[in-house]
């Protein structure tokens, strides 16, 4: 299978599960129900003809030839050689001797229950009748083997129920999945290289009309142009990484130890434009020695790049945004804090949700960083957002730490910290193809608006 759609999979084949528990739990239900109810009716039913054989022996039986499974006791009268130990029950004997009133009691004695009922006749005589349940209570426990061997039948009736159920019932949802699947991937793949060339395109006249002096208002309908296929080309990509993503954790044949403190310092160099346009103050912080993690470059540098890209957007001109890296307990800790208006507390998984409508201006439905939680899901990580309205936000990425390759140095060459200062740039994008094929907006917003701060 495709590793794209395993996570497509996964999905269905939890369907199939909830069904076949569901439907186990229905017979299982109804078997207990069902058995619940024969027992009660059972024992009812054993209890009152019992008690009718015990009143009539105790009333007309011969105590010297007494019914099956009774013991007679009268006065005057030997009670029968294999009568069982502890009886009579000689004190209600003598109470029904004085109130002639009849008496009713259960004994639990020798692994049986015996019924006594000792009443008084109309010769004057008292007699206590004993009835021997061990006979009915085999019956019950008979009942409950029944009982529990019908269950287990239906456990395994709707095993086989569930899984026949659940494979007819998600077929057409796990068909709709990998279609839907196969058609963003196809879509995305074929509109890229087009809106590729559109996008060099828009840049190649918005060079030509800067050089050749159009008035500004062309020049600016030109750039809004250039964002605009930017972002175009961006969704595209989004799209491709989030159905790539789908498939669950990163293969292990793709990583490689990756140095997150020279990543990091990539990105933001990659963004420096966009921190000029915007007059921010950028610093990346690290230790002095590398800290590798175990991944996929382009996933990481993805993820990172998300987060720098989400701070520029959201902080305001000539703000403040930190980079920092460190190292905890096995695990490295990638911390990105700007100046920016912040948000809500309760606003934080909102953030993560697919294609969340932002607010504020330009805010738009998007997937950056909802595929920024997928990426370092994948990867065996976390990400968590924190901030305050007006006090700025602060995003952590851990992930855990991995032993550096053979030759790796053990000083980071340059361990100073990185500022990123404002600079005057223009608004459109300086000469030189896009990276990868997908350059930023020049002089644009930044691209998703996806987190409501």
């Amino acid at each position: 299978m495709n590793p794209s759609a395993s996570a497509e999979w996964a999905a269905v084949r939890r369907a199939r599960l909830r069904i076949a528990v569901i439907t186990g739990a229905i017979i299982t239900l109804l078997v207990t129900v069902v058995g619940g109810v024969a027992h009660t009716v059972m024992v009812d039913a054993q209890n009152d003809q019992v008690w009718r054989e015990l009143r009539y022996g105790a009333m007309y039986g011969d105590p010297v030839k007494p019914p099956v499974c009774t013991w007679l006791y009268a006065s005057g009268v030997e009670p029968m050689p294999n009568a069982p130990l502890g009886f009579p029950v000689r004190a209600d004997m003598e109470e029904v001797r004085g109130t002639r009133e009849a008496v009713e009691r259960t004994v639990k004695r020798d692994h049986t229950v015996y019924l006594v009922r000792t009443q008084p006749r109309a010769d004057g005589s008292v007699v206590q009748a004993v009835f021997d349940m061990r006979f009915q209570l085999a019956d019950r426990s008979h009942l409950w083997f029944a009982l529990a061997v019908a269950e287990v039948v239906g456990l395994l009736a709707a095993a086989v129920t569930g899984v026949v159920l659940g494979r007819r019932a998600v077929a057409p949802l796990a068909e709709a999945l990998t279609r839907q699947r196969r058609f963003v991937t196809d879509a995305s793949h074929e509109l890229r290289t087009p809106v590729t060339q559109v996008h060099t395109r828009a840049q190649m006249l918005a060079r030509q009309a800067a050089d050749q002096g159009l008035p500004g208002p062309h020049r600016d309908t030109l750039a809004r142009l250039v964002a605009s296929t930017g972002r175009l080309g961006e969704v595209l990509d989004d799209l491709l990484l989030s159905a790539s993503l789908a498939a669950g954790p990163v293969r292990r044949s793709e990583h490689r130890p990756v140095e997150l403190v020279a990543l990091a310092r990539s990105v933001v160099a990659e963004e420096s434009d966009r921190v000029g346009a915007r007059r921010l103050t950028v610093v990346v912080d690290g230790p002095p020695h590398p800290l590798f993690v175990d991944g996929v470059q382009s996933a990481l540098r993805r993820a990172v790049g998300e987060l720098l890209s989400n701070a520029i957007r959201h902080t305001p001109a000539e703000g403040r945004i930190e980079m920092i890296l460190s190292r905890s307990g096995g695990t490295v800790l990638l911390v990105v804090a700007d100046t920016g208006p912040g948000f809500e507390p309760a606003a934080v998984e909102q953030l993560f949700r697919r294609f969340h409508r932002g607010s504020g201006d330009g805010g738009r439905y998007g997937l950056g960083l909802a595929l920024l939680r997928e990426v370092v899901t994948r990867h065996g990580g976390t990400v968590a957002a924190d901030g305050r309205p007006g006090q700025g936000a602060r995003f952590t990425i851990r992930l855990p730490e991995c032993a550096a390759p053979p030759g790796a140095p053990g000083v980071l060459a340059d361990a100073r910290p990185v500022e990123a200062h404002p600079v005057t740039v223009p608004r459109a994008r300086r000469p030189g193809g896009p990276r990868c094929g997908r350059p930023g907006p020049a002089g644009g917003p930044g691209r998703r608006g996806e987190s409501p701060r």
